[in-house]
């Protein structure tokens, strides 16, 4: 059997705090996320962090990149194995389930971070903004039949973030199973 070598785990290692502090901005958002907090969840010491990051903005930007990755993996599974025309229902389906409402951490980072979005560093917002930019192409995409398809996409986007936001924001379940079911019947309408 061939041990890794060093470059190898240090790859490894990397790639391990960019999925752990992925999953810390969600959870914690960017200033409850900590460089020694994510260390240690990492099953690494802090002074280990500068060997992979030049500061901590950086790590947030991968952070930041990582977890919109995992958001458009998502979505292009969804889109995989449904028939074209049922793709975007069935992305707003999953987007407002459930689940994703109870996942934060595993979750859209649009909705988790959105908000901090205008304090970060410009490399934290340059990587959620190519990420946000290829979501849209993706649902673009699959609106490509229409003559506004990028503007149908891009309130496509805005309205399924923000269902979310309001859905988790609230104290009230009711209020927030009516937002989502009120967005997927909006949306089910249009068809």
């Amino acid at each position: 059997m061939n041990k890794p070598n060093a470059s190898n785990r240090k790859e490894i290692t990397h790639t391990r705090i960019v999925e752990t502090a992925a999953r810390a901005i969600r959870r914690s958002g960017y200033d409850g996320t900590g460089v020694a907090d994510i260390m240690k969840e990492a099953g690494l010491t802090h002074g280990g962090f500068y060997a992979h990051f030049a500061s901590r903005d950086a790590m947030l930007a991968e952070a930041a990149d990582r977890a919109g990755e995992d958001t458009i993996a998502i979505a292009k599974k969804i889109f995989a194995n449904v028939p074209d025309n049922q793709a975007l229902q069935a992305l707003m389906n999953a987007y407002l389930s459930n689940e994703h409402m109870a996942n934060i951490e595993s979750g859209c980072s649009l909705v988790a971070l959105g908000s901090e979005m205008p304090r970060q560093a410009p490399e934290v917002k340059r990587a959620s903004t190519c990420r946000v930019k290829e979501m849209i192409a993706l649902i673009e995409s699959r609106l490509s039949d229409q003559p506004n398809a990028h503007a149908e996409a891009l309130v496509m986007l805005s309205t399924m973030v923000g269902t979310l936001l309001l859905a988790r924001a609230i104290d009230d379940p009711e209020l927030s199973v009516a937002f989502r079911q009120a967005t997927l019947k909006h949306y089910d309408a249009k068809k």
